[in-house]
């Protein structure tokens, strides 16, 4: 077999019903498809057999994980051009799906098997988490999941996000500043739209590996208690505060924010502590795991935890709002290697839901561009120290991550999905905010 990619071209072409935009190189050393396009090379003819028995996003991405395929060009450029036949069909399914329907494309699908081969479907790539039964968003579901996506090492993290240890969306004063400047403006936008004061407390809630809570401390002299349910992002962060010396100023709790309200009336109630609602709730890039069947809860449990005039911070990641026609689909590639159970919601309900908990929202800015130009400095980082990261972590994992981010980083660009920091205020007797007229000076 010589001519591989010649006939691998013609099929998919055949089963899409447009042309194909990519170059391929297959197994056999044969190209075909259009001169000076990206190169689709696909290593190993179990990646047909994965697209036969799972077409669409799920099977190419188990090739990708799997090193049975690959990119050799401008990875963004590749999957600019292959958005369309991938992503953009998946409610409809690619081709291969219709196959069963169509007896001329079926003839195409038995062609695609004997380039394949008769062989049962390779078993997925280990770094895929194993689907759980049961409730979405219980908290052992939930552990489970967290753990999956960031107890992976944080060496590795180190290597993608660089000192700041900061895994959300920077801010950038212009495109070409550093990424350590972009998170510690972010950082600081979040602490001054917060009006930290020295002498107040703090709830972090999802506190990553202690950057926000170390930030607030060292600058802004508040008292914070910062929460996740990462193991490894909790000694991270617990060695950071030491080594700063803030041990005094800085609490790290591997705990549940469904837990936070219970230990704290149960506190008071005991006569062990006075419940004293903390003045400022940072939840940065924390909601997206909370998901729908929680959201309400989420909501009125930071409201509850907030004295009256105390503001909340939510900096979430929204998708757009679906038509009549449309259904949401979950990603399949994300769910089963990147964010199990993350679910996005539109910004428009994410406000509904903070004001159905009794929060008054104050503002809201997106910062969509923002997030592409951080997701581009983190694969940079990732391919830059690419053989670090497959020995740290495997070379499946490092993969995941490059494809997620710079996919996700086109996402962005497109606004396909979007970042918002939303700004709710818990009203005070008096109404009083608390706000300047001119909500944008945030002070500083």
């Amino acid at each position: 077999m010589a001519d591989a990619a010649l006939r691998l071209t013609r099929l998919a072409e055949e089963l899409l019903s447009v042309p194909l935009p990519v170059r391929i190189r297959a197994w056999d050393g044969s190209e075909a498809g259009p001169p000076g396009a990206p190169v689709l090379a696909i290593r190993d003819r179990r990646a047909v057999r994965r697209l036969l028995w799972k077409p669409g996003e799920l099977g190419l991405a188990r090739a990708w994980v799997a090193g049975e395929i690959d990119v050799e060009g401008d990875l963004y450029e590749a999957l600019d051009l292959l958005a369309d036949l991938i992503w953009e069909r998946e409610g409809d399914g690619p081709g291969a799906v219709r196959a069963l329907r169509d007896p001329r494309l079926r003839a195409a699908a038995r062609e695609l098997l004997k380039l394949g081969g008769p062989c049962p479907p390779p078993p997925p790539p280990p770094e895929e988490l194993r689907r759980h039964t049961g409730r979405l968003h219980t908290r052992r579901r939930d552990r489970e999941a967290i753990s999956h996506h960031y107890d992976v090492g944080n060496d590795f993290y180190s290597l993608v996000l660089g000192p700041s240890m900061v895994y959300s969306c920077a801010y950038f004063p212009d495109p070409d500043a550093s990424l350590e400047d972009a998170q510690r403006d972010k950082l600081d936008l979040v602490a001054r739209k917060l009006d930290l004061k020295r002498g107040q407390r703090l709830l972090d809630v999802g506190c990553g590996w202690g950057s926000m809570a170390l930030h607030a401390a060292r600058h802004y002299g508040v008292h914070v208690t910062g929460i996740t349910i990462s193991a490894e992002q909790a000694a991270h962060a617990r060695e950071r505060v030491a080594e700063e010396g803030l041990a005094d100023r800085v609490e790290i709790r591997v705990q549940d924010y469904r837990d936070v309200l219970p230990q704290a009336l149960g506190s008071a109630q005991a006569g062990d502590a006075p419940f004293g609602p903390y003045d400022a709730i940072s939840s940065i890039g924390m909601a997206e795991h909370v998901g729908a069947v929680r959201y309400g809860e989420y909501a009125a449990d930071l409201y509850a935890l907030l004295k009256p005039g105390g503001r909340l911070l939510n900096h979430q990641i929204a998708r757009r709002p679906l038509t009549s026609e449309e259904t949401y689909h979950v990603d399949a590639f994300i769910d089963s290697y990147v964010f199990p159970d993350g679910e996005l919601a539109p910004v428009g309900r994410t406000v509904a839901l903070l004001e159905e908990a009794g929060f008054e929202v104050r503002d809201l800015e997106s910062i969509r561009e923002h997030y592409a130009l951080t997701l581009r400095h983190w694969v940079a980082r990732l391919e830059k120290n690419w053989e670090a990261a497959v020995q740290t972590v495997t070379p499946g994992r490092a993969r995941v991550w490059r494809l997620y981010m710079a996919a996700s980083a086109l996402s962005f660009e497109h606004n396909k999905i979007g970042v918002n920091q939303v700004l709710a205020v818990k009203p005070a007797a008096s109404g009083a905010s608390g706000l300047p007229l001119r909500s944008r000076v945030w002070g500083g």
